[in-house]
């Protein structure tokens, strides 16, 4: 008789051997590097790579979301049919203005980003800070790890390692038990 899985919750545990996207919004210098500075300290504390994509501002970064999972032609590595990057961090400010703008902004991007990750099943972060002032995004950037550049990592990698989980247990259900039953049940489907 089989046991129940369990995935459990929290912050990834060590080493996570991953390939993260990070899409940054540098419309606020000071912030953006705050942000990045917390994000890559906390990936390279765990030995996950990244790539980074720098972008004018937040509602551009959905944009590259797209590009970068959107399509088998940009997602798939062509020589391995595996995904380019494991997941994905977001990381830029909006700050509340005098018009409605900023309302505009916040939830078009936070909107597109949450449609295209969860469409296409890519682990994400979100570390689009939306505040009323520059003062509030730097007390919540750090750049340490524990801020919400490090937060957002945190949240990415453990979605990593829960979909390398299902990913286990749907093999399992199958009864494929190595990576060359997979690779011959990829053949045996072509």
């Amino acid at each position: 008789m089989a046991g129940k899985a369990s995935i459990g919750v929290g912050d990834p545990q060590g080493k996570v051997v991953a390939k993260i996207l990070i899409i940054e919004a540098r419309y606020y210098e000071e912030i953006g590097a705050a942000l990045m500075q917390g994000a890559v300290a906390e990936l390279e504390a765990h030995g996950a790579s990244y790539e980074v994509i720098s972008v004018p501002g937040a509602l551009e970064i959905p944009q590259v979301a797209v590009l970068a999972v959107g399509n088998e032609m940009t997602s798939l590595n062509m020589l391995t049919g595996e995904r380019l990057y494991d997941g994905i961090i977001a990381l830029g400010c909006v700050v509340r203005g005098e018009t409605s703008h900023y309302d505009i902004v916040c939830n078009s991007a936070n909107h597109w980003l949450m449609e295209t990750v969860t469409g296409c099943g890519i682990p994400f972060g979100n570390a689009i800070l939306t505040v009323d002032t520059k003062e509030q995004a730097m007390a919540r950037a750090s750049c340490e790890r524990n801020g919400k550049g490090g937060d957002a990592v945190r949240a990415c990698l453990r979605l990593v390692e829960v979909a390398r989980k299902f990913d286990e247990m749907s093999a399992e259900a199958m009864g494929l038990d190595d990576i060359d039953d997979i690779d011959d049940l990829d053949e045996d489907l072509t």
